[in-house]
């Protein structure tokens, strides 16, 4: 049995980020009964980002899954044996969540090495990176993963990514002080777009679980 995490690190249970990660459970499911998809919020679980213990570094005891024991513990050690990991976020301020960000601290910080600086995952695993944003296309103000990004090409090789743009903040642009972008654009935007964006995240997870 192949198993596929996707770690969930926007707020809303039901919005573009969640509906996207959705799509990827659906394809990677579709392949075969031999394929097993486990979602994680991480808005619903209680953990903080790396605690600066350098328990991952003593010598002789060096591990590069976290050592920190809390409600992430079991999350990251499942990560640790999985064939698949599928990582989504919101851009908030041009950065992923703060939660997605105190998760992948957690993640990556115990693969590099202080003495050669390398960067080694337990395992070597197909990544997807979700990506939703407000903004478009053309004035994008996010840096994808940022420097995690880079931590997880290092180790795990090259990432899927799907990131998609000019969603949706809200359901009903009247209730909110959100003058500064047109209701009527984005509702234009979204019926062109967002079909087109739910089947590629199904696509997705369809050629991670293919791949596996």
């Amino acid at each position: 049995m192949k198993k596929i995490i996707i770690v969930d690190g926007g707020p809303r249970k039901t919005f573009n980020t969640a509906s996207l990660l959705q799509k990827v459970v659906q394809g990677a499911s579709s392949v075969g009964q031999d394929i097993e998809v486990k979602t994680v919020r991480l808005y619903d679980t209680d953990y903080k980002g790396c605690m600066s213990c350098m328990a991952c570094k003593i010598k002789g005891k060096a591990s590069n899954v976290c050592k920190f024991k809390d409600a992430l513990t079991p999350i990251l050690q499942e990560i640790a044996t999985a064939d698949g990991l599928v990582l989504g976020s919101p851009n908030y301020f041009g950065e992923i969540s703060a939660q997605m960000r105190a998760f992948l601290e957690r993640l990556t910080f115990p693969w590099l090495s202080y003495n050669d600086y390398s960067i080694t995952a337990p395992k070597r695993i197909s990544v997807l990176l979700v990506l939703t944003q407000n903004g478009t296309f053309e004035n994008n103000n996010c840096n994808g993963y940022g420097s995690m990004e880079y931590c997880i090409s290092q180790a795990m090789g090259e990432p899927d990514r799907l990131f998609v743009y000019n969603t949706y903040q809200v359901k009903n642009y009247d209730r909110y002080e959100l003058a500064g972008f047109s209701e009527e654009a984005k509702r234009a935007y979204r019926e062109q777009h967002w079909e087109e964006d739910l089947q590629k995240a199904y696509d997705a997870g369809r050629r991670m679980a293919q791949a596996i």
